[in-house]
């Protein structure tokens, strides 16, 4: 009964959304993030035990189920020792499950099903996003998905799985990776009214992000670099990981405090945010770290 109640709202949701900007996945709340559960968002290139343990632990621990879906990498068929699954074994995880499909038919059946309605933790490995919209969305294993996430669980993902996670799609097209406006723009709305870029600063994306951005200016743009991670619960963002995040919300922060500098106009405007780093996703603010007195004047 829960999942066809579950199940018929998805539906109906998918039905009643037309603007990739409102996107959603699940019960409406005033929070931009998941008022259950956990997201961690990676931009590409997971290499850090440290963002592999947040993953686990947010999952409940060692011993939580996980479900590594590679369906964007495009190959032809998976295996239980696809590289991501081993990996979270490697660093402790104990029940990890590779569960994939191109066909929705299949998707939507409740065998293909069966590993999620245990799962307390789900990954989307990279590739092209758009054949995870292709193979899942409006199918019971969105559904599922979304369950995941509402019973405390966590989402995760790496580069195309990073996208996937924002309501616009953004790097969706079907021809190239280059096109951020593509044939495909919705996404599956885990963070809302976002759009999620990745391997920003090794491949020189920092302004790509504008140009969706300025078709959808109501839209909060994250572009995220390689093995750096954001991790969301409700309003509350943070930055883990080797590098940083940039953030496309109109404003500027410095971690000098100083508006005192010539600035772009807001629609041209990014900043990072680094390890530690926390971020208001209601009010679109910076937390303040506290200061602890003394650094550097220069």
């Amino acid at each position: 009964m829960w999942f066809t109640t579950l199940f018929c709202a998805a539906v109906l949701t998918a039905t009643t959304i037309a603007n990739p900007i409102y996107a959603t996945n699940g019960t409406n709340t005033t929070y931009v993030g998941p008022e259950s559960g956990h997201l961690v968002i990676v931009g590409g290139n997971l290499q850090s035990e440290s963002i592999y343990q947040r993953i686990i632990s947010l999952a409940g621990g060692p011993n939580a189920s996980i479900v590594v879906v590679p369906t964007a990498g495009g190959e032809d068929t998976y295996d239980q020792n696809f590289t991501t699954a081993v990996a979270f074994r490697k660093y402790g995880a104990n029940n990890v499950t590779v569960l994939h499909t191109y066909d929705p038919a299949v998707a939507d059946t409740d065998e293909f099903i069966a590993p999620l309605l245990g799962a307390k933790g789900i990954f989307f490995g990279g590739g092209r996003q758009w054949r995870l919209v292709d193979a899942y969305a409006g199918t019971k294993t969105e559904v599922a998905f979304q369950a995941v996430l509402d019973a405390g669980g966590v989402i995760s993902g790496s580069s195309a799985g990073a996208s996937i996670i924002g309501s616009f799609l953004a790097r969706g097209d079907t021809a190239n990776n280059t096109i951020m406006i593509g044939d495909h723009t919705v996404g599956f709305g885990y963070l809302k009214n976002s759009a999620i870029d990745q391997h920003v600063l090794v491949r020189n994306r920092h302004f790509d992000m504008f140009e969706i951005l300025n078709a959808y200016p109501e839209l909060l743009g994250l572009a995220i670099d390689e093995d750096t991670a954001l991790v969301v619960n409700k309003n509350e963002l943070e930055v883990i990981g080797s590098t940083y995040a940039l953030i496309y919300d109109g404003g500027f922060w410095s971690r000098e405090g100083s508006w005192e500098r010539p600035l772009p106009p807001p629609n041209a405007r990014f900043y990072f945010l680094r390890e530690g780093d926390k971020y208001d996703l209601g009010t679109r603010a910076v937390i303040e770290p506290e200061t602890t007195g003394g650094g550097d004047d220069v």
